[in-house]
C-alpha cells in the first residue's frame, strides 16, 4: 500500500494542470507545513529563526514546468534578488535552485547564461554558495555537463547526487576529480528500473557508499537525510576515520523532524535547514508525500481545518 501511495503521489507531482491551479490556491492542504511562505520575506524571516537555533540555511525559491523565456528570466531574476536578500539581512544561508526554472528545457546555452548571471551575483553578495539541485534522471546528464562547464570559471557551485540511480558510482567517480561540494541523498523522483535502484536496501547500500567514498576522499559532503540509521553511519564513520566536523555538514527539510536537527546543533556538527519559499509549491509537496505517505494527514487537516 505505501509504495501504491508513493507512486500515486509521484504521478500527481507531474500533472501541469494541478500546478497551475495550486499557485491560485496558495499554500493550502498542509504545504505550509513543509513551505515557508509564498515572499522572500517569509524566507528570510524562517530563516534568521532557525539561525537563532544554531542552525544553517539553504533557501529555494520553488519553480518547475518553466517552458518560456519570460519565465526562465524571471526565474532567475528572483534568484538573484533571493541572494541580495540574504546578503542584506546578514543571515547564515546558501541559495539552491532548479536548471529547469533558469530555461534547461528551453535551451542549454540560455541556462547556462542564467545560471552565470547568479553565480556573479552571489560573488558580489558575499561570495555565497549556490547548489543545483538534480531533478529527474532525464535531466541528471544535462545537469552534470553544465555544472562541468560552470566550474571551470567558479568555485562557489555545486551539485546534488542521488543514490537511487545506477550511475551515480561512476558520476561520483568523475566528480571527485574536481572537489566539488555535493549534497548527497537517495533520491526523490519516480524513476524506471532500467536506471535506478527499486529496492530500498540497494538504496541504502549505495548511498552509504557515496558518502564514505565522498568525504573519505576529503570532499566537502552534505548528507541530507532524515534516516536516523544513516545519521548513525556518518557518525561512526567520523569516530573510526577521526573525521573533522567543518569537512561535512547534516541537512535536512524544513518542517520535517525538527527536534532531531536540533539534537545534531546540540551535539555540535554542523545542521542545514533546506527551506523552500514560493507560489510554485505543487510538485515539491507531493514529492514530500511520496517519501512519507504518513504526511497525509497535513492534506486532510488542511482540508477540514482553518
Amino acid at each position: 500500500m505505501e509504495q501504491l501511495m508513493k507512486n500515486f503521489f509521484l504521478f500527481l507531482s507531474k500533472n501541469k494542470t494541478l500546478n497551475t491551479a495550486a499557485k491560485k490556491w496558495g499554500l493550502r492542504f498542509g504545504a505550509k507545513k513543509v513551505v515557508a511562505g509564498a515572499t522572500i520575506a517569509d524566507a528570510i524571516y524562517t530563516v534568521r529563526k532557525l539561525n537563532e537555533k544554531g542552525l544553517l540555511c539553504t533557501v529555494d525559491h520553488l519553480g518547475e514546468f518553466v517552458y518560456t523565456l519570460e519565465e526562465a528570466e524571471d526565474s532567475t531574476s528572483y534568484c538573484i534578488q533571493t541572494l541580495k536578500a540574504i546578503h542584506e539581512a546578514k543571515v547564515d544561508c546558501n541559495l539552491s535552485l532548479k536548471l529547469t526554472q533558469l530555461g534547461l528545457d528551453i535551451d542549454y546555452d540560455l541556462c547556462l547564461k542564467h545560471m552565470s548571471m547568479i553565480l556573479d551575483a552571489a560573488k558580489t553578495y558575499g561570495n555565497n554558495f549556490v547548489r543545483i539541485d538534480m531533478e529527474d534522471y532525464a535531466h541528471n546528464e544535462m545537469t552534470l555537463q553544465l555544472l562541468r562547464e560552470l566550474m571551470k570559471d567558479y568555485d562557489n557551485v555545486g551539485t546534488v547526487i542521488q543514490a537511487y540511480l545506477f550511475k551515480t558510482q561512476e558520476d561520483m567517480d568523475q566528480l571527485g576529480e574536481h572537489n566539488v561540494n555535493l549534497r548527497l541523498v537517495k533520491g526523490a523522483y519516480k524513476e524506471s528500473p532500467e536506471v535506478a535502484y527499486e529496492d530500498k536496501k540497494d538504496v541504502d547500500e549505495n548511498y552509504k557508499s557515496i558518502i564514505k567514498k565522498h568525504v573519505l576522499n576529503g570532499h566537502y559532503t552534505a548528507i541530507a537525510s532524515h534516516d536516523a540509521q544513516i545519521i548513525d553511519f556518518v557518525k561512526q564513520l567520523e569516530q573510526e576515520h577521526n573525521l573533522k566536523r567543518d569537512q561535512f555538514e547534516f541537512q535536512m527539510l524544513y518542517g520535517i523532524r525538527y527536534q532531531a536537527q536540533l539534537k545534531l546543533v546540540e551535539e555540535g556538527y554542523r545542521m542545514r535547514v533546506y527551506v523552500p519559499y514560493g507560489d510554485d509549491w505543487y510538485a515539491y509537496f507531493m514529492r514530500r508525500l511520496a517519501e512519507r505517505p504518513a504526511n497525509v494527514s497535513f492534506v486532510i487537516k488542511g482540508l477540514f481545518g482553518k
